[in-house]
């Protein structure tokens, strides 16, 4: 059954907040049903969504942020690794158990975080909401719909599982006449301890991330213990931001993942894993294959949260460091092992082709670059890794190290 939320009194283009009359659908809904945005422009506040049902969008369809705080309740939910207080996002579900929910359909979802952005940011005890934020669902699918100018992380999923994600279209940096919306940490899609993911066919332009894998920070991450896996990535294209990462927040695990197929156009990296001293867990299995790098942005250079195009970084984050400097190994020590890059080719003017650089205290182990054809200002930068195999590659840079 469809419940056209223009018959629960919702109004396109008039500017009227509609966030009751959407809700009373959504509510309404029977199993199985689908909630319907038609034709027009919905002005709404934070919406919660419930199990077994679709919410669809549909073309010519925007579900617009309302762009005042008091329509998006503060709640408790994960950010950056930490259970803390955050805003409500636009699209929602609550902390209990969900199952079979679709988001789908050919319209936009549009947070309006400009408008709402520094108003958020003002609050210290608050973080930012996102655009969408959807939390233990098992049986996931968010398909064709454009997501739109979110005041943090564009499309934030915890602790869900048979998830596919398949030809949607994401923009946290650019509005629709190319200007910069202005806002920072705006990643794409941000993986929070989840498992069986599939991405595909998906465009995405980011002012951060563009997909970021996680699972929890530091003691809360490891005491949860739950990994992100059985994630693949697939003939997506990214146009900005940093491509695939993987942590920094990842004290949870992270393990058996795929990106293949994959464009990166003015994108500076293809792949960054961090796992940085604190966090603990681990990174294994992970594999980059069949993807193309062209950058010719000189937007970032080589910072302590970037270090080229195929990145492996034990000392994210740190301005200065000694490599060789060991550290005591606890709980708080990552593991990192089992990294294959195949396939690749890439051209970049941002930085370093290839920087390598693990613990000396917990070496990171079996990285191996396969057919990977790397030019940057600089070539490849290795330190603290056992078994660096590289198998017909070549990887050249334009200046040498005291051109700096």
């Amino acid at each position: 059954m469809v419940y056209n939320i223009k018959d629960f009194g919702a109004e396109p283009d008039t500017g009227k907040v509609c966030t009751q009359a959407i809700q009373r659908a959504v509510d309404a809904c029977g199993r199985g049903g689908t909630v319907l945005i038609p034709e027009g422009t919905f002005v709404t506040g934070a919406l919660f969504l419930k199990s077994n049902m679709t919410l669809r969008v549909e073309k010519g369809a925007r579900l617009l942020g309302s762009g005042d705080v008091r329509d998006f309740p503060v709640m408790g939910y994960p950010f950056e690794g930490f259970d803390q207080l955050c805003y409500a996002s636009l699209i929602n579900t609550d902390s209990a158990p969900h199952e079979n929910i679709a988001i789908t359909g050919e319209g936009v979802i549009d947070a309006n975080g400009k408008q709402i952005f520094g108003a958020e940011m003002s609050d210290p005890g608050v973080k930012r909401g996102r655009a969408v934020c959807i939390r233990n669902t098992e049986g996931l699918t968010i398909q064709g719909v454009e997501i739109r100018q979110s005041p943090a992380w564009c499309l934030h999923l915890i602790y869900c599982s048979d998830v596919l994600i398949d030809h949607i279209k994401i923009h946290t940096k650019y509005d629709e006449n190319g200007n910069k919306y202005g806002m920072h940490n705006g990643d794409g899609i941000d993986l929070d301890s989840c498992r069986r993911v599939k991405v595909t066919g998906c465009i995405i332009a980011s002012q951060d991330d563009c997909v970021a894998i996680k699972s929890g920070r530091d003691v809360q991450g490891r005491r949860a213990g739950i990994p992100s896996e059985d994630i693949s990535i697939e003939n997506c294209v990214f146009k900005s931001g940093f491509g695939v990462a993987i942590g920094s927040e990842m004290s949870g695990g992270v393990r058996d993942v795929y990106v293949r197929g994959c464009s990166f156009e003015d994108v500076h990296s293809i792949a960054s894993v961090k796992a940085v001293r604190g966090r603990g867990g681990f990174v294994r299995n992970i594999h980059y294959e069949s993807c193309t790098l062209a950058n010719n942005s000189t937007e970032y250079k080589d910072t302590k949260w970037f270090r080229g195009a195929l990145y492996v970084d034990g000392f994210y984050g740190e301005e200065r460091f000694d490599p060789d400097l060991t550290c005591p190994v606890d709980e708080g020590t990552p593991v990192v092992e089992d990294i294959y890059f195949k396939d690749i080719s890439l051209e970049t003017i941002a930085g370093n082709a290839v920087y390598l650089y693990g613990l000396p205290e917990a070496r990171f182990k079996n990285i191996y670059l396969e057919n990977v054809k790397a030019r940057g200002k600089y070539g490849i930068k290795t330190k603290n890794i056992d078994n660096l195999r590289l198998i017909d590659t070549d990887i050249s840079g334009e200046c040498q190290e005291g051109d700096r």
